[in-house]
Parts: structure tokens; C-alpha cells; sequence
């Protein structure tokens, strides 16, 4: 009877302590809003996930962009991390961490589950790292599942008002921008204070570059300088634009959320701004119809999505690789594309709103002409808030040259030796 006994409660002891150590819980992060593209079918993934998962619940947490990119170090060093979460991609963002040992290496896995096969070379470029932190070779220190782009959000019903035609050149986008001022509108909606105006700063160098440039600026293969001939164009260009009122007043100071909102009023003929826009704009514009086009030029802003990346003291790696592998699932990406995403793995014939294909449609193109240019803050660790800065500086007036040495500087100081 003692032997019975014995052997129960160390039978029930053994159970408890599997109980214990037995995964209850996948901790997700990410900062997609809930009803974008990429927030919509991350919801359904997490579901699907719960449901072939018995026992196993999803405590999902959503933060801020800029929460997760200022304090990703921090807390990725400490033992309270999440299992898997969304991060920006880039040199200075997914490489550096990737360096500093704090992501899991995902080279096997992504081998095995046959990540490798569902995403392109192109897009495979911001998943892998060199032991520098330089992306496009090495290992994978995360997974890309959709696509993303700047483009040239506009205003349907101004531009027929006005009888603009969608331009084709730069030339033609700076005629439209200045019938749209001899008009009293403002021709582009701008936020100073965030990355919207870098992108368009970008956006305007790379509509003068070349591939060599692009990959001597990205992957420090060959001589840059920001003092060179694409930077200058282009901060010519954004101070002469700001003089002739293309980009309305006191816009220095505004941030994203205002730039959005200003063109959702109608009253702004363009956005130059992401793909992570167009869902949001598909909801909340109802007054006036809206498209899209390509920035002028070869390269636009742009590459794989933002990364899901897992921890390096992630406690529950397996359960955060079925995860990844559910984002990519075929149901879940055609999800991702009927809601306005650009995805990776979807259905096409299912994706029928003319909106929507048309953005798709205008990312192939890019891809087809190896047309991504990434975006002008990876190269350099810490770069974003140095380019915010050297932005506003032009569009307050101070002097180009300076603002471009300065620039140069912080990127030759700041990117990998």
C-alpha cells in the first residue's frame, strides 16, 4: 500500500512538473493597427494558431513603433521578452540586434519549413545578415511576410477638377504641384517631424540614382557620400519645393498622423507615404475617390515587411516558428491582400478590388526592376532621428551644405566597420 502510494504521488509530481515546464502560453508582439492589413490577418493567425494549438493561449501585446524601436535593446537583454514580435528591418534596426546575439538564428528553420521557398531572393534581402549586421547575405535573423513600398497616395477628384494627369516624370509631378498651388491647394500633405519627410527626401535622391549608388549607400559597396550628386538633387529639390509652397505651411514640426489625417480631408492633392496606409485610407476616405502611383524614377522607398524576429531568450521558440509558419499560410495572405495589404503567398484570383490590385500590381513592377531602394535610415545605427533632424533643418531653411555634412558624418560615424 506505501509502495502504491509512493509510486502515485511521484507519478502526480512527475505530471505537475511536465504541467509545468509544458508551453501555456505564446507571447506575441506587434505594432500594426487592428484595422490594417497586416493587424487583420495577424488577429486570424493568432486565432488559427489557438485553435491547432490545444491548451496553448496567445497573449498578444500591442506596442508603438517607435516603443519597440527605442527600447528593443533594452528589453530583448532581459529575460522578459516575447516569444516572437514584429521589428523593423535594416542594418541598423534587425542587423544590429542581430550582431549584439540577441536574435535566434533562423537559418535551419526557415530551410526546413520552407520559408526559403515562399520568399523571393528580393525579399529574402532584409531576413538575412552578414556577422556585420550588413542585410542581403548570411543568416536569417527574421521572417518578411508581405511587402511594402512608398508610393504617391492622390486625390481623384482635384486631379480631375484641375485637369492634372497622373504624372509619369518628375517633371510632370512638379507641373501638377504647381497647378495645384496656382489653385490654392496644396499639392503634397507632409509630416516633418517623422519619416514622412525623409521618404519623400528619399524618394526625390533616388529618382536621380543609380544602382550603384543604392548599393555603395545600402550595402556599402563602394563610395558614398551624402555630399554627392543623388543627396544634393534632392535637398535642392525639398528646399525649392518648400519655397514654392508644394508642401504647405509650418509642416516641419508635424508628425505622421497629421499628414494622413490633412489628406484624408480632401483638401491635399498628394501623400507621398507607405503602403501601410493604403487599408486605413480603403476605410476612413469616404468623400472623394483616391489611387495611387510610382514615384518618379528607377527606385522607390521599399522592401520586404517588417520582420517577425524571436528572441534569443524567447522561452517558447517552437510554438514562435508555428506562428511565423501561420503568417504565411495561403488563407492567411489572401486575408492580407483583400484587406490592402501586399502579400507574399496569396491567392490572386482572389484579390478583386481595382485598389488593391493596382498596388500589388505596382510592387511587382518594382520587383521586376529590382526597383526597391530600402530606406534611408538602415545603413547606420541610429540613423532614423538623425535624418528626422537633418530634414527639418532643410525645411527651416538652413543651409544645404551643412545639413548634408552633417548627415554624412553620423552615417560615416554610425554604420559597420
Amino acid at each position: 500500500m506505501k509502495k502504491t502510494l509512493f509510486c502515485l504521488w511521484a507519478a502526480l509530481a512527475l505530471a505537475a512538473g511536465a504541467s509545468a515546464q509544458s508551453p501555456s502560453v505564446l507571447k506575441v508582439w506587434h505594432y500594426e493597427a487592428t484595422d490594417s492589413a497586416m493587424g487583420k490577418a495577424w488577429t486570424e493567425a493568432m486565432k488559427q494558431f489557438e485553435a491547432t494549438h490545444p491548451g496553448v493561449k496567445v497573449q498578444f501585446e500591442a506596442k508603438g513603433f517607435e516603443q519597440i524601436r527605442q527600447t528593443a535593446g533594452m528589453i530583448l537583454n532581459s529575460d522578459d521578452v516575447p516569444d516572437v514580435m514584429e521589428y523593423n528591418k535594416g542594418n541598423a534596426s534587425a542587423g544590429l540586434l542581430a550582431t549584439q546575439g540577441l536574435l535566434t538564428d533562423l537559418t535551419a528553420v526557415a530551410a526546413q519549413r520552407g520559408w526559403d521557398k515562399i520568399l523571393s531572393p528580393s525579399l529574402q534581402t532584409t531576413s538575412r545578415y552578414s556577422d556585420k549586421g550588413t542585410m542581403g547575405s548570411g543568416n536569417w535573423y527574421g521572417v518578411t511576410n508581405y511587402g511594402e513600398y512608398v508610393m504617391v497616395y492622390y486625390n481623384k477628384d482635384l486631379f480631375a477638377k484641375y485637369g492634372v494627369k497622373v504624372p509619369s516624370t518628375l517633371a510632370d509631378l512638379e507641373a501638377a504641384a504647381a497647378t495645384f498651388v496656382k489653385n490654392g491647394v496644396v499639392p503634397f500633405a507632409i509630416g516633418g517631424a517623422e519619416y514622412p519627410a525623409q521618404h519623400v527626401f528619399y524618394s526625390l535622391a533616388l529618382s536621380n540614382a543609380s544602382k550603384s549608388f543604392l548599393n555603395a549607400y545600402q550595402l556599402y559597396q563602394g563610395k558614398f557620400s551624402f555630399t554627392g550628386p543623388e543627396f544634393t538633387f534632392a535637398a535642392n529639390k525639398l528646399v525649392d519645393w518648400n519655397k514654392k509652397g508644394y508642401l504647405g505651411k509650418d509642416i516641419a514640426g508635424q508628425k505622421a498622423e497629421a499628414m494622413g489625417l490633412a489628406f484624408e480631408g480632401g483638401k491635399v492633392a498628394m501623400m507621398v507615404s507607405g503602403s501601410w496606409w493604403f487599408g486605413r485610407l480603403q476605410t476612413e476616405v469616404k468623400a472623394f475617390d483616391w489611387g495611387t502611383f510610382l514615384f518618379p524614377g528607377k527606385f522607390s522607398p521599399g522592401s520586404g515587411g517588417n520582420l517577425w524576429v524571436v528572441p534569443q531568450n524567447a522561452k517558447n521558440k517552437q510554438l514562435a516558428y508555428d506562428f511565423i509558419d501561420i503568417t504565411l499560410h495561403k488563407d492567411i495572405q489572401t486575408l492580407l491582400g483583400t484587406s490592402g495589404g501586399i502579400p507574399v503567398n496569396a491567392d490572386p484570383a482572389k484579390i478583386t478590388d481595382p485598389k488593391t490590385k493596382d498596388l500589388i500590381q505596382n510592387y511587382a513592377t518594382l520587383l521586376a526592376k529590382d526597383g526597391l531602394g530600402f530606406y534611408p535610415d538602415w545603413p547606420a545605427a541610429g540613423f532614423y532621428d538623425t535624418l528626422v533632424s537633418g530634414v527639418q533643418n532643410l525645411l527651416l531653411g538652413k543651409p544645404v551644405n551643412g545639413v548634408l555634412a552633417g548627415l554624412d558624418k553620423a552615417y560615416t560615424d554610425n554604420k559597420p566597420q
